[in-house]
C-alpha cells in the first residue's frame, strides 16, 4: 500500500502542530472568499480552544488531511464546525472520516442531534452531498444563527 492508498488516523487535536494551524488559516480564508461580508461563522484558532469546543484531525502518514470540530450546545445537542480537507486530499474520503468520528462522538457523549450551517453555491456543494449522505436534512437555523439567502441550516436526529 503507497502513501496514497494508505488509510487515514483520525485523532483528537489540541491545535498545537504547525500543520493543523495551516490547514485552519487554509480554512478560514476559503470560508471569507466563498461567503458574503457577515456571512462567514468560521471559528478560528481561539474560537476552536473554546471550552465544549472539540477538535479532530485526520493523517496519512506525516501529513495532515483533514479537520472537523463538534461544538456542545447544552440541551443535547451539538454543532459540527470547521469542516476541511486538504488540497492534495480531496475526493479521498478524509471528511467523510471525520464526520463519522464526530457522528459516533456526539453518540457517544449522549447528544440526541447534531446541526450545522454551512452556505450556498458551487464551493459548498461537495460537503453538502456528504452531509446528505449521511442522513442531515435541510431545516430551520438553530442556536444563534439567523437565516438569510446565503447560509442554510443541516440537522441529524441521532
Amino acid at each position: 500500500m503507497d502513501a496514497a492508498t494508505a488509510p487515514f488516523l483520525v485523532r483528537e487535536d489540541d491545535l498545537s502542530s504547525p500543520q493543523t494551524q495551516d490547514l485552519l488559516r487554509l480554512h478560514l480564508a476559503g470560508m471569507r472568499d466563498s461567503s458574503p461580508e457577515g456571512h462567514c461563522f468560521a471559528l478560528d484558532l481561539s474560537g476552536l480552544k473554546a471550552p465544549g469546543v472539540t477538535v479532530w484531525s485526520a493523517w496519512r502518514g506525516p501529513s495532515i488531511a483533514g479537520i472537523g470540530a463538534l461544538k456542545d450546545l447544552g440541551d443535547r445537542t451539538g454543532e459540527i464546525k470547521s469542516m476541511r480537507t486538504h488540497p492534495d486530499h480531496l475526493r479521498q474520503g478524509v471528511g467523510a472520516a471525520i464526520l463519522d468520528q464526530i457522528i459516533a462522538e456526539a453518540k457517544g457523549r449522549g447528544l440526541t442531534r447534531l446541526s450545522l450551517e454551512t452556505g450556498s453555491g458551487e464551493a459548498f456543494e461537495a460537503a453538502l452531498a456528504m452531509y446528505r449522505r449521511r442522513g442531515f436534512r435541510s431545516g430551520g437555523a438553530f442556536s444563534d444563527y439567523v437565516a438569510s439567502d446565503f447560509n442554510q441550516f443541516m440537522h441529524l436526529d441521532l
